[in-house]
């Protein structure tokens, strides 16, 4: 009889326990899954922070000719804007099924508002707008002629302000 109490001890601690691993099994892979999630979450606000960077520096240059306050470069210019065009068409892949990764919703420093992502369809017509706007000015400057450059080169700048007069948290 003892010997029967003691097994049927065991087999509860042995159940017990398993029962005790699969809780931690399955806690530990929440954490993964949360830890993976808030990688995503990380890569994407990095992704398209990154593209924007990149258009906003060369930008910042280009409207530095544009304004005069530095000598206009044809050449400079030029490939200033190709690299506009070739960048444009990359920050929307860091959006796409990110809703998390709102201002807000994530750890990390950013000023995309939700609804970017409850407006998504909208979001996705003026980053398309950017995109286009981009490759003509990017035509236009290879002709060199800043005069005509001038009212492309603010097109292209109305593009980028809309989309930050409606998704993107003032500084």
């Amino acid at each position: 009889m003892l010997k029967l109490v003691k097994m049927g001890i065991a087999g509860l601690f042995a159940v017990g326990l398993g029962i005790s691993v699969n809780v931690l099994a399955a806690d530990a892979h929440d954490h993964a899954s949360d830890h993976a999630m808030s990688e995503r979450l990380h890569d994407a606000v990095e992704y398209r922070q990154g593209a924007f960077i990149i258009m906003g520096w060369n930008f910042g240059r280009m409207a530095a000719m544009v304004k005069g306050e530095t000598p206009y470069n044809a050449e400079e210019f030029t490939q200033r804007a190709n690299t506009i065009q070739l960048v444009s068409h990359l920050p929307i892949e860091g959006f796409k099924d990110m809703p998390e990764s709102a201002s807000g919703k994530t750890k990390m420093d950013t000023a995309a508002k939700t609804e970017i992502w409850t407006k998504f369809d909208d979001f996705t017509s003026k980053m398309k707008a950017l995109e286009d706007a981009s490759v003509k000015l990017a035509e236009v400057s290879k002709q060199g002629d800043l005069a005509a450059i001038k009212p492309v080169f603010a097109e292209t700048g109305k593009t980028c302000k809309s989309c930050h007069d409606d998704y993107k948290h003032k500084d």
